[in-house]
């Protein structure tokens, strides 16, 4: 009898890497998660409490992975595949303490990696980020973009890019980052500080809330459903594609001024829009060219917005 694959899943009890985990478990892996749960949540993952191929270890990703991993390879082999999620993923924050943004985004992705080269991992896909690009004037933003980010948090994620590709062309590691634009979904937490603002509006605008701008409006964003990422994510970890950046996003772009009339009208509430002082760090506009991820990767992200936010909002 064959051995079934091992993955592990950092940050896998957050929005993003809970639904890659039912992925991984739905496609035949069993998954090992890590995560400090300073917002990831058990909940997330409690559709598989009964399951014998889902692994929960608490770990600070920021502090290494061997120690967490060795009695769960010791009982079911080696690490196939790590998708890395772990992240401190808030823009705000990152710009009031770099540091701590620092020590937990780029520390943790040289932890993932010296575990892989150690152990041999057979593919590592990160989550990077359009924040790489910082502000650009030409729209769609192709992966060969001048990348000139304008937060710590973009700093951080840029140079963990730079670090997958030193670990797969000296140390032969093979790795995919993924440059994630504006991610939206349920299990998006709208209370976290992190949460994105469709999680935000949504639960505001369900309850008759008022919803908060921060800037005029006009910043555009490109926002992909949780389940066309979750895609490429599973398609990051074949085989093939070492050294491979791809946008994940939908190639189109909605102010979010327009965003926040949408969710309000979907809600069939009269919640107020109000306009507060724009926050520093944020960049103005944002789309995704998204040739490399169908072409190489296979995806196509095929949510339209109006049905994520229905999906979302039920």
């Amino acid at each position: 009898m064959s051995r079934i694959p091992l993955a592990v899943v950092t940050g896998g009890a957050g929005f993003i890497g809970s639904h890659t985990v039912d992925a991984l478990i739905a496609a035949g892996f069993r998954v090992c998660v890590l995560d400090n749960f300073s917002t990831g949540k058990r909940s997330n993952l409690a559709q598989h409490a009964n399951s014998d191929r889902l692994d929960i270890v608490t770990c600070d990703v920021a502090h290494g992975i061997f120690a967490a991993l060795a009695p769960i390879t010791a009982q079911h082999g080696p690490v196939e595949r790590i998708v890395h999620l772990a992240a401190q993923v808030s823009v705000v924050a990152s710009v009031a303490n770099p540091l701590v943004d620092m020590q937990i985004n780029y520390g943790g992705t040289l932890h993932v990696l010296e575990y892989a080269r150690a152990q041999g991992v057979k593919k590592v896909a990160f989550a990077s980020s359009a924040a790489v690009y910082g502000d650009v004037v030409e729209m769609p933003v192709r992966e060969d973009t001048p990348r000139q980010p304008v937060s710590p948090y973009g700093i951080d994620k840029l140079a963990s890019e730079f670090a997958l590709d030193y670990y797969a062309s000296v140390h032969g590691v093979p790795t995919t980052a993924l440059r994630f634009f504006n991610v939206y979904g349920p299990r998006q937490d709208p209370t976290s500080p992190y949460s994105g603002v469709i999680s935000i509006f949504a639960d505001r605008a369900k309850a008759g809330r008022g919803l908060t701008i921060f800037g005029d409006g006009s910043q555009t964003r490109d926002f992909v459903y949780v389940g066309d990422v979750v895609r490429a994510i599973v398609a990051a970890l074949g085989d093939g594609n070492s050294r491979l950046i791809a946008n994940v996003g939908t190639g189109s772009e909605i102010t979010v001024l327009e965003l926040a009339r949408t969710v309000v009208d979907l809600c069939g509430r009269k919640s107020t829009i109000e306009h507060a002082p724009a926050r520093s760090g944020e960049i103005l506009k944002s789309r995704a060219r998204v040739d490399r991820l169908s072409e190489k990767l296979g995806v196509v992200a095929e949510t339209r917005l109006v049905d994520g936010l229905r999906a979302t909002l039920s």
